[in-house]
């Protein structure tokens, strides 16, 4: 099975590495990605043109960047993610799958055993969950790193940030602003207002570390003015629940999500859901070498 919801990479300068391109051919899952007008040749000699959208300059030029630099600096890869956003809606579907140009692979963590997947599947079934609940604003993947095999730890997490791959509700009062840190402000936005994320740990992606790649805020941001600046734009956009702190010999923005512990899922009414497992035909195999 594939996803029926379109799926959108948003790039820059990583047409040379483009992880999550290459990830996702290699489970043959359809795509789109997001790339500006004067890198789009660079993007079209290595990616079919099919899937290359091109941002428009206003989604640039109009991107809300919550300081008072405005359009002096990049404004980070809220503004294409908006556009994503808006194109869906164009295509009529309910909810789209949005990503950063750095996963390498996609994995299922089941029975303390992290693999490697070879199709669209997990995608789906995340859809499948997600579209049982009226009240699911955002899902998506944890990070590989952060879902250790060795410990007990629960299919997915209800109520805390969604980073990097996200599955999102298109009628959502919201749309992408910040220049830094914009998963997390829209992570909070969403709680704040009473609805639910879910954060998958069945399911996870494999992403590279910050400022690990070329390219993307490593270039445009990070590697000039290192992390302060995005960790407290969230701790000023969010002062109830957001502060700055020293971590890993680098700042870091720490968020308490306890707050948002009563957000409850909501079940649709008459919804049929089967009483068995349902594993969307996914089994293990043996790779032989």
């Amino acid at each position: 099975m594939n996803p029926d919801y379109p799926i959108y990479i948003v790039s820059k300068g990583r047409w040379e590495s483009r992880l999550t391109s290459k990830a996702l051919e290699r489970i043959n899952v359809s795509y789109k990605i997001i790339v500006e007008e004067q890198e789009k040749d660079l993007y079209a000699s290595v990616i079919s043109k099919d899937k290359i959208l091109v941002l428009p300059k206003n989604y640039l030029q109009e991107y809300e960047t919550c300081d008072e630099l405005g359009n002096t600096k990049g404004v980070g890869p809220g503004a294409a993610r908006n556009f994503a956003w808006q194109h869906s809606i164009e295509m009529g579907a309910k909810r789209h799958w949005v990503m950063d140009d750095n996963i390498a692979s996609f994995n299922r963590l089941n029975r303390n055993l992290m693999c490697k997947v070879s199709s669209g599947t997990i995608f789906r079934a995340s859809e499948d969950f997600v579209d049982r609940y009226e009240n699911v604003a955002i899902a998506g993947f944890n990070y590989d790193f952060f879902a250790k095999a060795k410990e007990q730890i629960p299919p997915f997490v209800l109520n805390t940030r969604i980073y990097s791959l996200l599955l999102i509700k298109n009628d959502l009062p919201f749309r992408w602003r910040g220049r830094y840190n914009e998963d997390t402000d829209l992570s909070l936005r969403v709680l704040k207002a009473g609805m639910c994320t879910v954060q998958f740990n069945a399911f996870l992606q494999e992403k590279a570390t910050t400022q690990t790649l070329k390219g993307g805020n490593t270039d445009e941001f990070y590697a000039k003015e290192g992390t302060l600046p995005k960790s407290q734009m969230i701790a000023d956009l969010h002062p109830d629940v957001a502060k700055v702190v020293w971590r890993f010999n680098r700042w870091h923005h720490h968020v308490d999500y306890r707050a948002f512990k009563k957000n409850k899922l909501q079940r649709i009414k008459n919804i049929y859901i089967p009483d068995v497992v349902n594993n969307f035909g996914m089994k293990l195999v043996e790779i032989q070498k």
